[in-house]
């Protein structure tokens, strides 16, 4: 169950869903799990039965940079034609995104429309 581990990362992923639930309450957000756990329902049924979310993660919160470089680059490899955004850097004091080489005119996109954004935001 969530919780039930004591490392670091596991820490810092808890600290992380308490935050995005302070800020913002509305958001359908559970505890730490493993991906597989996250992207199926059904492992996730099983495994955490008093899970709040349903169908797949929309978002996945990583520990660290490398962990969430090497899940996005997964996640979109295996998509297929899914549409993907990111990754996404939070926490600079600027609005700031992160193309890689294999990036896509709609990822591209989509990235440019998510710094209009944060930059927006930033103003008001």
């Amino acid at each position: 169950n969530f919780g039930s581990l004591r490392s670091a990362s596991a820490l810092k992923m808890a600290a992380a869903r308490r935050l995005i639930e302070e800020r913002a309450p509305g958001l359908e957000v559970d505890g730490e799990m493993h991906g597989d756990a996250a992207l199926d329902e059904a492992i996730r049924s099983r495994f955490y039965p008093d899970c709040k979310l349903r169908g797949q993660a929309n978002l996945l919160v990583m520990p660290n940079l490398d962990a969430a470089n090497i899940a996005f680059n997964l996640i979109k490899a295996i998509s297929g034609d899914g549409i993907t955004v990111g990754p996404i850097l939070l926490g600079a004091a600027k609005p700031v995104h992160i193309l890689t080489p294999t990036a896509t005119v709609r990822r591209l996109v989509n990235m440019t429309a998510l710094a209009v954004v944060d930059a927006n935001h930033l103003r008001s």
